[in-house]
Formats: C-alpha cells, sequence, structure tokens
C-alpha cells in the first residue's frame, strides 16, 4: 500500500478545509480501504471525519422531513423504528446489501460514495477510463455481465452499486452537502451521480471542498413500498436488477406510481415519463409492459449483460403487479 499521511478533523468546516486540499475522506473505509489495498485508489492523505458528532443520527422536523447525518451507520438506518414504519423501501434495500457485519461499519454518505464493482476497474492491468482516463474500456466488448445496458456511454458502462441509492431515488431524497466557505445545498439525488459521458472519472456533482453532512426524506408518501433485488446468490451479492417501486391503487385504477431500477445504469434509474404512463391506468399486463417500455428506451446490452433487458421488464411487472393487489385488498 502506498504511504499516506492522516489525519482526524473534530469538525465539517476542518474536514471541508482537508477535503479542499486533496485529502480523501474516511468513514467506514468498507470500500476505500479494499480499494487502497488494491492500489486502485491511491490517496495522499486520509481525513478521518469519524470523530464529528454532528454527523450522526437521524432526526425529523416540522415540516415531517427526515434527515438521516452522513455518518449514521447502515445498520443503524435499517434497524430505526421511523425508518422501518415511513420508509420501509429504504430498510429493505440496505438489508438486501452486503452483509451484517459491513452495514455495521459501512456510512450513509459512503454507500453513496461508493466505486462502481466493474471487474475493469478492480483490475490494474486492464483499460480502464474511470482509473486512467483516455486508456480505453475494457468491459466494452469485454467481461461485462455486470455493467450497464442504460446510462454508458462509449467511454464506459459501469453500473453504481449501492441498493441504498436506488430507494432514496425513489424517495425523492436530497444529498445535503456544505463547503469549506460555509456554504451549502440541497442536491436531488437523482441529480447526486453524474452519467460518464467523456468524463467517467467524474462520478458525483460534488466540488473539490464538498462534503455530505446529511440525506434529507420527505414526509412518508403514499401507497406501498418494497425493494425487490434480484442476483446470483441468496446474499452478499450486488445486483443484476433491483427495483425500488411505491405504488398505490384505489378502486382498481392506479393513483400513485414510483419506481427506480438498480444494478443498469451508473446511477439509479427513473424515468418520470414511465411512471405518469402509469397514473390513472389499471395495473394490467399491457399497461405495465408500456411503462417497462417508456423505462428501458435506448437501453443496449453489450454481450454477456443482454439478458438484463428482459429481466428488468419481469422485474418490474412483477413487483408493481404485487403491490397493486396487496394495496387493492388492503
Amino acid at each position: 500500500m502506498k504511504s499516506f499521511s492522516y489525519v482526524r478533523p473534530t469538525t465539517t468546516e476542518a474536514a471541508t478545509r482537508e477535503r479542499a486540499t486533496g485529502a480523501t475522506l474516511l468513514a467506514g473505509g468498507t470500500n476505500l480501504l479494499d480499494l487502497m489495498k488494491l492500489q486502485v485508489m491511491q490517496p495522499d492523505r486520509l481525513a478521518d471525519i469519524n470523530r464529528i458528532a454532528q454527523l450522526r443520527g437521524i432526526t425529523t422536523d416540522g415540516a415531517g422531513n427526515t434527515h438521516i447525518g452522513a455518518l449514521t451507520t447502515n445498520a443503524d438506518v435499517a434497524a430505526h423504528p421511523h425508518i422501518l414504519h415511513h420508509y420501509p423501501v429504504l430498510s429493505h434495500a440496505i438489508v438486501a446489501g452486503a452483509s451484517g457485519q459491513i452495514r455495521n461499519m459501512a456510512t450513509t454518505a459512503g454507500n453513496l460514495m461508493q466505486r462502481t464493482r466493474c471487474v475493469a476497474f478492480y483490475d490494474r492491468a486492464a483499460a480502464c477510463n474511470k482509473r486512467h482516463p483516455g486508456s480505453g474500456c475494457a468491459a466494452m466488448g469485454g467481461a461485462n455481465r455486470m455493467n450497464a445496458i442504460i446510462g454508458g456511454s462509449e467511454q464506459c458502462i459501469s453500473v453504481h452499486p449501492s441498493d441504498m441509492a436506488v430507494a432514496l431515488c425513489v424517495l425523492d431524497a436530497r444529498v445535503c452537502t456544505r463547503r469549506a466557505n460555509g456554504q451549502g445545498r440541497e442536491i436531488p439525488i437523482a441529480d447526486f451521480h453524474r452519467l460518464p459521458g467523456d468524463t467517467p472519472h467524474m462520478e458525483t456533482v460534488l466540488q473539490a471542498d464538498e462534503m455530505i453532512t446529511s440525506i434529507m426524506i420527505p414526509p412518508t408518501p403514499i401507497g406501498r413500498q418494497t425493494y425487490r433485488k434480484v442476483r446470483d446468490r441468496a446474499s452478499y451479492a450486488f445486483a443484476l436488477v433491483s427495483v425500488a417501486a411505491i405504488v398505490q391503487v384505489r378502486q382498481g385504477y392506479i393513483q400513485e406510481a414510483r419506481f427506480a431500477f438498480g444494478g443498469i445504469a451508473p446511477r439509479p434509474w427513473r424515468i418520470g415519463t414511465a411512471e405518469q404512463a402509469l397514473m390513472g391506468q389499471q395495473p394490467t399486463p399491457a399497461i405495465l409492459s408500456h411503462a417497462a417500455d417508456i423505462a428501458l428506451t435506448g437501453a443496449k446490452g453489450h454481450g454477456d449483460n443482454d439478458f438484463k433487458i428482459p429481466l428488468v421488464r419481469r422485474t418490474l411487472m412483477q413487483v408493481l403487479t404485487i403491490l397493486s393487489r396487496e394495496d387493492e385488498n388492503d
């Protein structure tokens, strides 16, 4: 492992100043330390932010919004009574990811900032524009079973591996940040991760001196919630395809429909026009299939991952059908 310097900022202000000078933030370390051991990431300076107490915890405000601190562990979020009651899709998504030990260490912000698990990205001998811009993409035409079928580019077809981010996307969550000058902003999570385009090494919209401080989730949406993850084995595996969904049906017609996909794109994939196609409709196979068509507009397999396109359709239709029936019988 390459030598590096190590500091422990105790305030958000100090942490953002470290970010401004090029330091890499360390929280749970469940992804970063693996990448450092493999020398895929070789930071010169680590800023361990675990002593910033105000970045932990789950609170609500007078408007009914829920705030999850950046350092709150995945395990604590998934098991929190408020989350279980109001946002079960988030709890389900978190539990579907990694192992219990990792969830005990992994943090909310770290989950969003984790790097892709693309085989080419992890293999230092393979060409990867995300690691070395301009070097090429070995996954394109190579081993790409886990890679993107939509949202990628000729430069990169990696996927973002987070389960939690998919659930947060369907919940219309916002990423709250702070910069070294004290300014903050709220970024819709749907806009937080960049599509690769010609700059796949630029993965988020964060500025060089900006860090995540919390996640804000609006009041509980109306409808039943679920998270369905299709993977190679029952646990501790990344999604081939996942769907987070919220559906409300009254008197046989869809009143509310939200769904986002994981495992198929460089960021959680949610298409508003596909959701709108369901509004006011009966949840028949033809209607659900039409929504899937819209959501998959532009989808393209690259060989090993061709199977994802029909798998997305079947998974979405199954999830929406089950949620619709449960809601009608409520």
